[in-house]
């Protein structure tokens, strides 16, 4: 999905990631601090639904490569 930032044009990928009611704040504080920090994900967006389910959207910025052949 590209996403338009100023003259050039960014390219993010998404990542939805789904945690059920019964996970500690803590424990998703720690997910998702362990993604942003390794895997260079941000968080794009947090749902929590009325079973304490929570569906989180990370993303991350993604190279346009050209093709050599």
């Amino acid at each position: 999905m590209a996403r338009r930032t100023g003259s050039g044009t960014t390219y993010f990928e998404y990542r939805t990631v789904t945690l059920p009611g019964s996970v500690s704040r803590g424990d998703v504080r720690r997910l998702l601090t362990d993604e942003a920090e390794y895997g260079r994900w941000e968080l794009a967006r947090t749902r929590v639904y009325v079973g304490g389910t929570r569906k989180v959207w990370l993303r991350r910025k993604a190279m346009k490569v050209p093709s050599t052949l």
